[in-house]
Protein backbone atom coordinates (compact mmCIF):
# COMPACT_ATOMS: atom_id res chain seq x y z
CA UNK A 1 0.00 0.00 0.00
CA UNK A 2 1.42 3.36 -0.90
CA UNK A 3 1.94 6.29 1.44
CA UNK A 4 -0.86 8.37 -0.08
CA UNK A 5 -3.42 5.62 0.55
CA UNK A 6 -2.20 5.22 4.12
CA UNK A 7 -2.37 8.96 4.72
CA UNK A 8 -5.89 9.15 3.30
CA UNK A 9 -7.07 6.23 5.42
CA UNK A 10 -5.59 7.85 8.51
CA UNK A 11 -7.19 11.22 7.73
CA UNK A 12 -10.63 9.68 7.25
CA UNK A 13 -10.39 7.57 10.39
CA UNK A 14 -9.04 10.35 12.62
CA UNK A 15 -11.66 12.79 11.40
CA UNK A 16 -14.43 10.29 12.04
CA UNK A 17 -13.01 9.42 15.48
CA UNK A 18 -12.94 13.06 16.54
CA UNK A 19 -16.39 13.79 15.15
CA UNK A 20 -18.08 10.79 16.69
CA UNK A 21 -16.28 10.35 20.00
CA UNK A 22 -14.95 13.82 20.85
CA UNK A 23 -12.14 11.97 22.62
CA UNK A 24 -8.38 12.13 22.07
CA UNK A 25 -7.02 9.65 19.56
CA UNK A 26 -6.16 6.30 21.13
CA UNK A 27 -2.55 5.29 21.65
CA UNK A 28 -1.31 2.80 19.09
CA UNK A 29 1.18 0.04 19.65
CA UNK A 30 4.51 0.50 17.90
CA UNK A 31 4.66 -1.13 14.50
CA UNK A 32 4.43 -0.63 10.79
CA UNK A 33 2.25 2.33 9.77
CA UNK A 34 -0.13 0.12 7.74
CA UNK A 35 -0.65 -2.18 10.73
CA UNK A 36 -1.16 0.77 13.07
CA UNK A 37 -3.76 2.34 10.81
CA UNK A 38 -5.58 -0.97 10.45
CA UNK A 39 -5.68 -1.40 14.24
CA UNK A 40 -6.96 2.15 14.64
CA UNK A 41 -9.68 1.56 12.05
CA UNK A 42 -10.73 -1.64 13.80
CA UNK A 43 -10.91 0.24 17.10
CA UNK A 44 -12.98 2.96 15.41
CA UNK A 45 -15.43 0.43 13.95
CA UNK A 46 -15.75 -1.34 17.30
CA UNK A 47 -16.26 1.96 19.14
CA UNK A 48 -18.97 3.08 16.73
CA UNK A 49 -20.69 -0.29 16.95
CA UNK A 50 -20.60 -0.26 20.77
CA UNK A 51 -22.22 3.18 20.84
CA UNK A 52 -24.95 2.31 18.33
CA UNK A 53 -28.58 2.41 19.33
CA UNK A 54 -31.60 1.40 17.23
CA UNK A 55 -31.98 5.10 16.39
CA UNK A 56 -28.36 5.52 15.22
CA UNK A 57 -27.71 2.08 13.71
CA UNK A 58 -28.31 3.15 10.12
CA UNK A 59 -26.03 6.17 10.48
CA UNK A 60 -23.31 4.01 12.04
CA UNK A 61 -23.66 1.50 9.19
CA UNK A 62 -23.27 4.28 6.62
CA UNK A 63 -20.25 5.76 8.38
CA UNK A 64 -18.45 2.47 8.72
CA UNK A 65 -19.18 1.54 5.12
CA UNK A 66 -17.56 4.81 4.04
CA UNK A 67 -14.31 3.50 5.51
CA UNK A 68 -14.24 0.27 3.51
CA UNK A 69 -16.56 0.38 0.49
CA UNK A 70 -13.70 0.25 -2.02
CA UNK A 71 -11.58 -2.39 -0.27
CA UNK A 72 -11.32 -6.06 -1.17
CA UNK A 73 -13.58 -8.46 0.72
CA UNK A 74 -10.55 -10.02 2.43
CA UNK A 75 -9.59 -6.73 4.09
CA UNK A 76 -9.77 -7.21 7.90
CA UNK A 77 -11.47 -3.87 8.50
CA UNK A 78 -14.05 -4.56 5.80
CA UNK A 79 -14.76 -7.98 7.31
CA UNK A 80 -15.32 -6.36 10.73
CA UNK A 81 -17.61 -3.76 9.19
CA UNK A 82 -19.68 -6.51 7.53
CA UNK A 83 -19.97 -8.31 10.88
CA UNK A 84 -21.07 -5.09 12.55
CA UNK A 85 -23.58 -4.38 9.79
CA UNK A 86 -25.27 -7.70 10.48
CA UNK A 87 -25.58 -6.80 14.17
CA UNK A 88 -26.73 -3.28 13.34
CA UNK A 89 -29.39 -4.66 10.99
CA UNK A 90 -30.73 -6.85 13.78
CA UNK A 91 -30.72 -3.86 16.11
CA UNK A 92 -32.61 -1.76 13.59
CA UNK A 93 -35.25 -4.47 13.08
CA UNK A 94 -35.73 -4.63 16.83
CA UNK A 95 -36.19 -0.87 16.96
CA UNK A 96 -38.76 -0.78 14.10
Amino acid sequence: MDQIQLRNRLLVATGMWREVTGEPLPKLAPGKPADQIEQFELKLVDTLWERATPETAREIADRTWDLVHDRPDADPVKRRVVECHEALARMTRLGD
